[in-house]
């Protein structure tokens, strides 16, 4: 999470764009997964430019409010 004055200034994308050569290049994962809440429409841009797609939707219980999650996925080259 970031403070609201960090906002889309490209931290978050560099972030996850680590996250994912990380986990391919160091950790060996063949696939790289990410959950977003589906109102959440600026972290579904940074899964997406992180190459990956919604596999799958949930929803949960959190807190005594229905939610809706995304599920994105990638797959190592």
């Amino acid at each position: 999470m970031f403070q609201k004055a960090h906002w889309y200034k490209g931290y978050t994308t560099e972030a996850a764009l680590a996250c994912k050569e990380y986990a391919f290049s160091v950790l060996h994962a063949g696939c790289v997964y990410s959950i977003v809440r589906d109102t959440n429409t600026a972290a579904q841009r940074v899964a997406l430019q992180n190459g990956m797609r919604v596999v799958d939707r949930d929803t949960k219980n959190f807190r005594g409010v229905e939610m809706t999650f995304l599920l994105y996925s990638v797959e190592r080259d």
